[in-house]
């Protein structure tokens, strides 16, 4: 598919949202929301609100809907395993999303205020650590070790992600091969880890926890380029969170990357300037440019490629249970970037 020539007919297979999928999985999230009000409790008293506050956070909850998803064993079956692990994946989410919103200094999360505009920067630093570290502690009361070890070591991987995004803010010899790995590491991973952990607690084979643990990988990297393009040319009310962080703090995001290879050799440079000197860019002017040279389109395109190697990796495995449900996600996706593609060209 070329970039001039975006396939709607991808994307217009399935026009439904998350809800469709979730209401699939809606008895197991229900348990899901009990966990999480549960975990409350185990926090100090004189945090319990705080905790409370990011723990009833109501967003989309599409990592441990993996966790849900992969471990499918048909409607109503509730593994209290799958809970437990949905329930640590939610909470490394919750703990990455307050020390994002401090570092991009953003101020509404989920249409509401993020916890470091609700309490400050300080505690809400402190509040992300406690979270990580009852994610770790309720991994580690499983009976086999592999549990505690599979998300310790994507909790290291996601802060090793974001240290990398962090140190190399404003860097204009960022290569997109330094952003996929980037996104690899502080957004696919959890994807990765929830379908891993999803297959093999509901005991499937080797091959499908691999296939599965695969198509995480490629779902959330689309996932990430997706929510790039967002922050670009979304709109914020319907978002729901603070847009144009990426521009306002320089990050090099596949959309920009793009932009720049497009723009004229001075206009380009003065970008790059802007970029490397911390001078405001106004993201108007920005989104205006990327619809003039047709950025969202490749971009779209770069989406669309990692839908289809999350696809191909059930190939041999089409026959098992949640693989349909799973295939599913990645209509989802594709549809909510057409809806946004259509919008950026004023449609």
């Amino acid at each position: 598919m070329s970039a001039a020539t975006v396939n709607t007919n991808t994307f217009s297979a399935f026009t439904g949202d998350l809800n469709a999928v979730f209401r699939q999985i809606a008895p197991q999230m229900a348990a899901l929301d009990i966990f999480m009000a549960g975990q409350v409790a185990h926090f100090e008293p004189e945090i319990q609100s705080m905790a409370q506050y990011c723990l009833e956070s109501t967003g989309k909850r599409l990592r441990p809907s993996l966790v849900f998803i992969s471990g499918w064993q048909g409607a109503g079956i509730i593994s209290d395993d799958l809970v437990r692990a949905a329930g640590v994946i939610e909470m490394v989410h919750l703990a990455t999303l307050v020390h994002d919103d401090i570092m991009d200094q953003a101020d509404i999360r989920r249409n509401r205020r993020t916890a470091s505009r609700e309490f400050g920067p300080d505690a809400a630093v402190l509040l992300g650590d406690t979270l990580f570290c009852q994610a770790l502690h309720v991994a580690s009361l499983f009976p086999t070790n592999e549990i505690c070890r599979l998300v310790s070591e994507s909790t290291r991987r996601v802060c090793s992600g974001e240290i990398m995004q962090t140190m190399r803010r404003r860097d204009t010899s960022l290569t997109v091969a330094d952003y996929y790995r980037v996104i690899d590491l502080k957004t696919a991973e959890l994807f990765r880890v929830s379908c891993r952990l999803g297959a093999l607690l509901s005991g499937h084979g080797t091959g499908f926890v691999k296939a599965a643990n695969d198509f995480g990988r490629h779902l959330g990297i689309a996932y990430q380029i997706y929510d790039d393009l967002v922050d670009f040319i979304g709109e914020e009310k319907k978002i729901g969170k603070t847009l144009g962080t990426d521009l306002a703090t320089g990050k090099l995001t596949l959309p920009l990357m793009f932009l720049l290879e497009k723009l004229p050799p001075l206009e380009r440079e003065a970008v790059l300037k802007a970029l490397h000197e911390g001078l405001p860019m106004p993201l108007a002017s920005s989104v205006g440019r990327m619809r003039e040279l047709g950025i969202a389109a490749d971009v779209v395109q770069a989406i669309d490629s990692e839908l289809s190697l999350a696809r191909s990796a059930f190939t041999s495995h089409s026959d098992l249970l949640p693989v349909p449900l799973m295939l599913r996600l990645c209509d989802v996706l594709a549809a909510q970037v057409q809806t946004l593609y259509q919008a950026s060209l004023g449609r």
